[in-house]
């Protein structure tokens, strides 16, 4: 990931400047957590998967944590993020017994997940310590466990001009859904299916219905990678 000081540095007013960035497509940060989690855990019954032990990878302040523990059958999910400001707000207001908070380099537990989660990580990653971040999730995984890879797709303009707006993804360097499967296929993982998500900004939200047809098209603002760790 970036540098923890970068993360450190605005760990407080995160929330706020996501929050402002996303303002341009007329939802909140919530919307699009609630969306994409609500997508995945379609995606996992599909495929039969009941992950009871999910991995946040990237999980910033830890708002994410109730959505997972919300619309998956998860017994408890675990955040970990290179800042430890941003670790520190995520147990102040998160953790519980279910949800647990950890810095990367805390540790890490071998094969104890099901479903590993990453939402808007990679494009902080520099490019030739992407392969480290995959080996990480490949160990936290376990055997043939799931890993859900959210990124913003760089062919989409609207993506670009609300990280443009975003002060700590104006530097960020994007990858397309065609990387990404390249970059999981070269760590170890299948891929199982990728969807690109939030076509429709709220003004056109009426035409949202029609979004579940479009998942092969990439048009979305987002994409998720749905990959398997292999045998």
């Amino acid at each position: 990931m970036s540098e923890p000081a970068a993360f450190d540095a605005c760990a407080a007013t995160y929330d706020a400047a996501l929050n402002r960035g996303l303002s341009l497509s007329g939802e909140s940060k919530e919307y699009f957590a609630h969306r994409r989690i609500e997508w995945l855990s379609s995606r996992l019954r599909q495929h039969g998967c009941r992950p009871m032990h999910v991995l946040d990878y990237g999980c910033g302040t830890g708002a994410t944590a109730r959505e997972l523990l919300m619309h998956l059958p998860a017994a408890s999910v675990t955040g970990v993020d290179v800042s430890a400001d941003s670790i520190d707000l995520a147990r102040r207001h998160y953790a519980d017994a279910n949800v647990q908070f950890s810095t990367i380099d805390e540790g890490q537990s071998a094969g104890e997940f099901d479903l590993v989660y990453c939402n808007g990580v990679f494009h902080h990653i520099e490019p030739d310590l992407r392969g480290d971040a995959l080996a990480y999730i490949s160990r936290a995984l376990a055997s043939r466990g799931y890993f859900a890879l959210w990124e913003n797709n760089p062919w989409n303009p609207g993506t670009r001009l609300v990280m443009r707006r975003i002060p700590f993804d104006r530097d960020a360097k994007t990858l397309s859904a065609r990387h990404a499967r390249k970059l999981l296929d070269s760590a170890g993982f299948d891929i199982m299916t990728t969807d690109f998500l939030f076509v429709f900004p709220r003004p056109l939200a009426l035409l949202r219905p029609l979004e579940p047809a479009l998942t092969r098209v990439p048009a979305g603002a987002q994409y998720m990678v749905l990959c398997r760790k292999r045998a």
